[in-house]
């Protein structure tokens, strides 16, 4: 009964998933993340693997697969600086490895855009296309 409990909250994910690990790391709609884009007030984490990520990626994304082992050193020395992971889309979880390490690294404004790449591109709003860069963001 418990493991049907757990199943049943989950929802469906069409219709957003509604588990644990959404609960520890919010949802941000796409218009909220554009604008915090445009502000330059996020660190956006693109956890689709380095190949999708040099087809399209968000806007000023960092590509976790291939800087994963740098993450400390890329994100900014402040703790409350929002920072986004996502992947493909609503049924992905791979985001949870970006988000967990943010947070193991004490940042404490980590969230989700559960929509991902394809509700991205679905939604008309630009990517940045290549390879990953590496390049210290401390100083944000």
């Amino acid at each position: 009964m418990k493991k049907l409990l757990a199943i049943l909250g989950c929802g469906i994910a069409a219709a957003g998933i509604v588990c644990a690990a959404e609960a520890e790391f919010p949802d941000i709609s796409i218009k909220e993340l554009k604008k915090a884009i445009d502000d330059k007030k996020v660190v956006v984490i693109d956890v689709n693997g380095s190949e999708s990520y040099a087809k399209g990626h968000l806007p000023t994304a960092l590509d976790y697969a291939a800087q994963k082992a740098e993450l400390g050193k890329l994100l900014p020395e402040k703790k409350d600086t929002l920072i986004v992971a996502y992947c493909g889309g609503p049924t992905c979880s791979a985001y949870q490895q970006a988000a967990k390490a943010a947070k193991e690294l004490g940042y404490t404004n980590v969230k989700h855009l559960s929509a991902g790449i394809s509700g991205w591109l679905q939604a008309e709003m630009p990517t940045e296309k290549g390879a990953a860069k590496v390049e210290e963001k401390k100083k944000s």
